[in-house]
């Protein structure tokens, strides 16, 4: 049974080979592929069902024990983030579907489509420091090629800075992989749990930790590291950015969450507290970036940023309530943001641009476009009954309780500019006189834009009204998140 641990990874990476065969035959590819995602997707609830029952399941490749052998471990965290991963896997994918053009779909987009939700699933699974960066790295080759398909000069150019910022940020891992190494003699992270707890060269660590937290906050878009992100995300075609935008990040940020929660634990008053003024330099400068700009990818691009602050001030903060308001946090933003991007790019199906002031009153051309868009928008935004709401709620709860009363003020400031920074898209996108003809809104067919999109702002609404048991899971993955025994056990079988 503990297996099916290995079928997160192997099925995208088997399927993405496959896929590499039909190069020229896109209807195969397209079958092939609704088929996988649809497996992934699967997999991915089955698995988390079984650790729900079953506690942290384990799978030792090639029958090594850890810390010897290669080991990959699904807890509730990482399940949690495989479904995640999976549900907006297939609606970037079927998204895609319908905008993607023939000559892109020729270069391989498909088979680096699912190479990267390989790189993307191994992250969240591995149990090993080394396994991680190699995961990361296959993630991001996937990426590299994603984001240049279509080879437009702005792509390229701006693609580059993505490169050269990861060629960065994977060196310094490496780096800081060497330095964990010779301090500690592992690199499991249970083991590490394990050992770092028991070492008492809190400076050495200090320094240890300082450096990871720079290689997954360049990963993950944290203050001051975020500056390659909004144009880079700009570029690639509206499904791509969709997977970015909703998923590559959050890969980052579990990292960080994974690592300060397993590992970096010895010293929470200097680390977290980092961590905590990085959270309110990320939300506030990332949002001042998206309330200055006048085109719908960008404005979206910089919320990435902004509201990536609000996930690591859980972590920050450091309590059972505020980390559950972190990881519900997290499933609200892949879901909301990946149907951002999407209706970005319906929007710019439709009307041939993404520049706000050129376009206007689509909510009486295409009501349901405006309609669904405005759910998705408030609930960025953090208006209840939906998701965003009672995510954010749980945030300033527990900030309010350890009396981080500046951070609170950040955060619900933050808050406010976002629903002004979303309503200025609906009022130059959707509100006014029609920007287009009556022949132009003919030409157009909304409805199989719209079906990819509409179940994630489902799901926003779902995970609102039903918050009561989707935060009693939330308090369960964190409580385990902060009681690192029990992940060290489940791996060392202690």
């Amino acid at each position: 049974m503990n297996n099916i641990v290995l079928l997160p990874v192997l099925i995208p990476f088997i399927m993405g080979v496959i896929l590499i065969l039909f190069r020229n035959s896109p209807s195969i590819q397209r079958f092939i592929s609704a088929v996988t995602a649809f497996a992934m997707l699967a997999v991915s609830i089955y698995l988390t069902y079984i650790i729900y029952q079953n506690g942290i399941t384990t799978v030792e490749l090639g029958n090594w024990p850890a810390p010897f052998g290669i080991v990959l471990v699904g807890d509730l965290f990482a399940g949690l983030m495989l479904i995640l991963a999976s549900i907006v896997g297939v609606a970037c994918l079927f998204f895609a579907f319908q905008t993607i053009h023939s000559e892109r779909e020729k270069y391989y987009f498909y088979p680096f489509y699912f190479f990267l939700m390989t790189g993307v699933n191994g992250a969240f699974l591995t149990g090993d420091l080394f396994n991680l960066f190699v995961f990361f790295e296959v993630m991001l080759i996937a990426s590299y090629v994603l984001i240049v398909i279509g080879g437009t000069k702005y792509q390229l150019r701006e693609s580059f800075k993505y490169v050269v910022i990861n060629i960065f940020a994977s060196m310094f891992f490496i780096i800081g992989i060497a330095y964990l190494y010779s301090v500690t003699g592992t690199l499991n992270l249970a083991q590490l749990g394990e050992r770092v707890a028991e070492l008492e060269q809190t400076g050495v660590l200090n320094v240890i930790a300082i450096l990871f937290l720079i290689v997954f906050g360049m990963k993950g878009a944290l203050f001051p590291l975020y500056f390659w992100l909004p144009k880079s995300y700009y570029g690639p075609p509206a499904a791509i950015a969709a997977l970015f935008g909703g998923l590559l990040t959050k890969v980052g940020i579990y990292a960080i969450i994974r690592s300060f929660t397993l590992i970096f634990t010895h010293n929470p008053d200097f680390t977290h507290n980092i961590i905590l003024a990085l959270a309110g330099f990320t939300m506030f400068f990332g949002v001042l970036g998206a309330v200055s700009q006048f085109d719908f990818k960008r404005i979206l691009s910089y919320h990435i940023i902004s509201q990536v602050g609000y996930m690591v001030m859980g972590l920050g903060l450091y309590t059972p309530l505020a980390i559950a308001g972190a990881i519900y946090y997290i499933a609200h933003h892949i879901i909301v943001k990946a149907a951002l991007f999407l209706f970005a790019g319906a929007t710019q199906k439709i009307t041939g641009t993404t520049d706000l002031k050129k376009m206007s009153g689509l909510l009486k051309t295409h009501p349901a476009l405006a309609w669904l868009f405005f759910i998705a928008a408030i609930s960025l935004a953090g208006i209840p009954p939906l998701s965003g709401f009672f995510s954010k709620f749980a945030l300033i709860l527990s900030g309010i309780q350890e009396e981080r009363y500046f951070i609170v003020f950040v955060s619900l400031l933050v808050g406010l500019l976002t629903l002004f920074s979303m309503m200025k898209i609906f009022v130059y996108v959707f509100w006014g006189k029609p920007s287009l003809s009556e022949e132009e809104v003919k030409k157009t067919k909304l409805a199989p834009l719209l079906w990819p999109v509409a179940p994630l702002v489902a799901l926003s609404i779902i995970m609102g009204l039903a918050a009561e048991p989707i935060f009693s899971f939330s308090m369960e993955v964190a409580e385990q998140l902060l009681d690192p025994s029990l992940y060290i056990n489940s791996v060392l079988k202690e």
